[in-house]
């Protein structure tokens, strides 16, 4: 396998000419098929591992698939970096290639999730200089889920899109705030730089790229073969509302136990200001700066989380489950929860519901 210092350039061997994801012309493998590109997958410490493994598959079912039904026959070329130590310090190391006699030309590089939350990730600062280093290249940088925070690393992401799995949008535009963090989509493909969201998304990444690289009959016959949807555009199906609730605001507190207890009822700004002595503006102050929603945001967020759990654990009409969380209204929940998840109640319950299926077994 072939190493590279950190930050310099990246080739086969020392004395060979520098890859470049712009050299005139694709390569031509052994078979006679066009490597219309070289996919660089990233491994470092405590990254998820069967991410690697899986978007190899991928990349392999629709290389075959583009060879028997492509004009011409294209493959996508797959090859495996990590960091390793010498008494030089780090270098970059290939450490798999499904072309290891062809010469290296890193068109994308996807850093795949970490398997720890980003609190716990460890210094990947060795990374930095290669990744801009290909960057400045012209190598399009791809990262999933808690990966974007490696890519962030980088101040490539400063003033751009993109997005990561949901638990971690916070963190990341806390720790970058440059970043323009959207936490509602699943991809966000800027040609040159694609992030993805969840610890699964990059399902998402790989076909989105089979999609560039191969055309989109090839993707979605891969996305057939491995029984993935096409790409999904957002996560926010996925999203869970996990109140905040130890921000030391006991009055606040109160307030949300108070919310939470009564989703069925009426639950004005006024009544809640009433409940807690507190003037309204007051109150909308303090909720915002404890919770990070307003308290009308929190409400409506808490009953769709709530309507949520019904759909997928009882059999109760949309009706119904609109009434049971305080939506006397149903065209308008209907609304609210569409926007809200990006399905209708229906096509939630369709997908999860576990109420359903036991009644289907009995």
């Amino acid at each position: 396998m072939s190493p590279a210092h950190v930050g310099a350039p990246v080739t086969t061997q020392p004395e060979e000419t520098a890859m470049s994801p712009t050299a005139t012309g694709p390569h031509v493998d052994a078979t006679g098929a066009r490597v219309v590109a070289e996919i660089g997958l990233l491994e470092y410490a405590d990254c998820q591992v069967s991410a690697i493994h899986g978007l190899r598959d991928i990349f392999r079912v629709a290389s075959e698939h583009a060879v028997e039904a492509g004009d011409p026959p294209s493959v996508i070329r797959v090859s495996t970096w990590s960091v390793t130590a010498t008494d030089d310090g780090p270098v970059m190391e290939c450490t798999s290639d499904t072309h290891p006699d062809l010469e290296h030309r890193l068109s994308h590089v996807i850093i795949p999730p970490s398997l720890v939350v980003p609190e716990l990730m460890k210094s990947v600062d060795a990374l930095t200089d290669w990744l801009v280093g290909l960057r400045a290249d012209g190598t399009t940088l791809c990262a999933v889920c808690a990966g974007v925070f490696v890519l962030a690393e980088t101040h490539l992401l400063d003033s751009r899109d993109a997005t990561t799995h949901w638990a971690f949008a916070e963190e990341l535009a806390r720790r970058h705030p440059q970043v323009r963090v959207d936490a509602s989509r699943m991809v966000i493909d800027d040609l040159d730089i694609v992030t993805a969201a969840g610890i699964l998304a990059w399902v998402d990444l790989g076909l989105t790229l089979v999609d560039r690289l191969l055309g989109p009959s090839v993707m979605l016959h891969t996305a057939r073969f491995v029984l993935a949807d096409p790409p999904r555009r957002q996560q926010s199906l996925y999203q869970e509302f996990t109140p905040r609730l130890q921000h030391g605001d006991a009055d606040i507190r109160e307030v949300q136990a108070h919310l939470h207890a009564n989703l069925h009822e009426p639950l004005s700004v006024e009544d809640l200001s009433r409940r807690a002595a507190m003037h309204p503006r007051t109150l909308q102050r303090r909720f915002k700066q404890a919770t990070g929603l307003t308290a009308t945001e929190y409400v409506q967020t808490a009953r769709i989380a709530k309507a949520r759990e019904t759909l997928e654990l009882t059999t109760d009409s949309v009706a119904e489950v609109a009434r049971s969380v305080g939506y006397l209204d149903v065209s308008n929940f209907r609304r609210l929860f569409q926007r809200a998840t990006g399905v209708t109640p229906s096509e939630y319950r369709n997908r999860f519901s576990i109420a359903s299926r036991v009644t289907e077994r009995e």
